[in-house]
């Protein structure tokens, strides 16, 4: 097992962080998820053209550049650091996983290549009223009429919903949970924005009213994808959010060397250094979690649930905590929301309850190893 990078790993990271450093500053950030879309589509195509973030994780007979999890994981700890507005996590780990683990070669072929070109944003709509990310709770309708499949029911909580040109919605039939395809403007669909305390990551109500649908793999299958689906978002979404925490600690550091209080830094003092030691010690924990389970996604091992599971609980804690902290150590600059401590403190609060809280992942590793 190895946890370090290689050397074109290492260079993609500094090729992307340049990228985000003029693409995705803190004035960028906030004026992009104040548009209607919450993002800069030239800024999306940029991705793709300049560097090949959509692509770099798709198969090469899909339009990929055939490299793996590892590269992509890279990706997303940069885009965390930088409060990327854009809707990288719904497609490239949510729908184009979806897509690769539903064994459907005609729509991998189909969705993928326009996927790897940033042509196409794609979702997933699984959750519904309760929230639970749980094979019992989903209760949209599908089913198979003479003129094809029918979906009826309602999806909450779709990330980049409004945004999609494709989303990849979980419903029940009679064989059980199957994926679907339901493309933009499709009859009976309607997608409604709705307001998320995290601004950087967009959220929407899909309704679905006898709305066309194309199937998506094995019928009666959908729930072995959405769990295979969910264990990898668990692991990047730990990626991004050790990049997330990174930052924070950087720029919370840097203040305590320049604020002064009685005459010297206040990072001087010998309880703020224990605070930060702390954080510190948090950080790198998490950051080995989320790096080994980036590992076992990337090896394709029989631990990731265990390992995504981990690291999901551990991540989420700590970037809250440390963003948090962040917050209290600024002082009263910090509880502005002029100041960008809150957006990294919104981010990480919305990002522990992504993809199910550190609660439901918790229970989720006990049924792993059986306690």
């Amino acid at each position: 097992m190895v946890l370090s990078f290689t050397e074109e790993q290492l260079e993609l990271r500094a090729v992307v962080r340049k990228f985000l450093e003029s693409r995705s500053s803190e004035a960028q950030v906030r004026a992009h998820m104040d548009t209607a879309e919450g993002f800069d589509r030239q800024v999306w195509r940029q991705l793709a053209d300049q560097i090949g973030v959509q692509a770099l994780a798709i198969p090469e007979m899909y339009g990929g550049a055939g490299f793996g999890f590892g590269e992509l994981s890279v990706v997303l700890e940069e885009a965390g650091r930088a409060l990327l507005c854009a809707p990288l996590f719904s497609t490239v780990i949510l729908a184009a996983n979806a897509l690769l683990l539903a064994g459907d070669e005609a729509a991998c072929a189909e969705y993928l290549p326009a996927i790897a070109a940033g042509e196409t944003i794609a979702t997933v709509a699984v959750i519904e009223k309760s929230a639970a990310w749980s094979e019992e709770q989903i209760s949209a309708a599908a089913v198979d009429t003479t003129e094809g499949w029918r979906l009826d029911g309602v999806k909450r909580y779709v990330l980049d919903g409004a945004s999609a040109d494709l989303v990849i919605v979980a419903a029940r039939g009679v064989e059980g949970i199957s994926l679907f395809v339901v493309e933009r403007g499709a009859p009976g669909l309607q997608i409604e924005d709705v307001p998320t305390m995290d601004r950087t990551r967009r959220q929407a109500t899909i309704t679905l009213r006898d709305t066309p649908a194309r199937l998506l793999g094995e019928i009666g299958r959908g729930w072995d994808v959405v769990a295979g689906v969910l264990d990898i978002g668990a692991a990047a979404l730990a990626c991004e959010q050790v990049g997330g925490a990174a930052r924070v600690l950087e720029t919370t550091v840097d203040y305590l060397k320049v604020r002064e209080q009685f005459g010297r830094p206040i990072g001087s003092f010998q309880a703020i250094k224990h605070r930060c030691a702390d954080m510190l010690v948090d950080l790198e924990s998490a950051r080995s979690a989320a790096y080994y389970a980036a590992y076992a996604v990337a090896s394709d091992g029989g631990d990731l649930p265990i390992a995504a599971a981990t690291a999901k609980v551990f991540c989420s804690t700590t970037f809250y905590h440390v963003a948090a902290e962040s917050i209290q150590m600024h002082g009263g600059i910090g509880f502005t929301w002029e100041h960008p401590a809150h957006l990294y403190f919104k981010r990480a609060k919305g990002s522990e309850i992504l993809l199910g809280s550190p609660a439901h992942h918790r229970e989720a590793l006990a049924q792993h190893i059986g306690l």
